[in-house]
């Protein structure tokens, strides 16, 4: 996969792409991971990349046309250096307007061979990028930062750990929270007690059927009482759906 990320400042993600699993997912030759500096296809002697917006208003508008020379510049690069067959890449506005980043997207993009990712600064972007440029708006929540970069940073990370290879273990993304439609259950390690706080004996019994039981119970535990709205659009069996209903009017009676 290539993942190319234009930002007005490239600096930041030398230390989050070359470290950690997406440090070793480059030097295994599983992505390709490039900051570009968006600034340096300004095309007025101040490299400006913004200006004032029409019709008056505060803040500044991202400009057009260093945006959409840099995506061109990177088309036209990958052009010379891919097989044909690459498919046309995705090209994601990272924007709090954008559809919510979530597992079931960052599984969806894995399956891409390109993205380019545009973080913005000031108050926004002309409107020609989002309407004649980007395939996809992205957001990783209900909250305005300073800048595309984080949130590029996030959705990357979660992408990347997908791709086969990536992580040593290829069954931790597949049980990772959310993946599964519902969250996680618990994990525990050496030793065996600690502090008189014990492992469940299920863990240690070697008995893998009724390890995975428990481990479902677990997961149906704590997505009901943590994430229960992930309990309507989750496959659970009749059963499932039965007992969580027990332990839903048991809450109730509780309270």
């Amino acid at each position: 996969m290539k993942v190319d990320v234009l930002t007005l400042f490239p600096e930041m993600f030398g230390g989050v792409f070359g470290t950690s699993i997406l440090g070793k997912a480059q030097t295994k030759g599983l992505v390709s991971l490039n900051a570009v500096n968006f600034r340096n296809y300004a095309t007025n002697k101040h490299n400006t990349v913004d200006d004032t917006p029409y019709g008056g208003g505060g803040g500044m508008v991202l400009k057009p046309d260093p945006i959409f020379a840099a995506v061109e510049d990177i088309l036209d690069q990958r052009e010379e250096a891919t097989v044909p067959t690459m498919k046309a890449p995705r090209i994601i506005l990272m924007c709090p307007q954008g559809e919510t980043f979530t597992q079931q997207k960052a599984e969806e993009l894995v399956q891409e061979d390109h993205l380019i990712f545009i973080c913005g600064h000031y108050e926004g972007y002309d409107e020609r990028i989002r309407e004649f440029l980007v395939t996809d708006e992205l957001s990783i929540g209900d909250y305005v930062l300073t800048g595309g970069e984080l949130p590029a940073m996030v959705a990357i990370d979660s992408v990347v750990r997908l791709i086969p290879g990536v992580l040593g273990n290829e069954t931790s993304a597949v049980t990772d929270s959310f993946s599964t439609g519902l969250l996680e259950y618990p994990h525990y390690t050496r030793p065996p007690e600690f502090r008189g706080m014990k492992v469940p004996d299920v863990l240690l019994s070697g008995h893998h059927l009724n390890i995975d039981a428990w481990r479902r119970e677990q997961s149906l535990l704590r997505t009901l009482e943590r994430r229960p709205d992930m309990l309507e659009s989750a496959e659970l069996t009749d059963k499932e759906r039965i007992w969580l209903e027990e332990l839903r009017l048991k809450k109730e009676k509780s309270e």
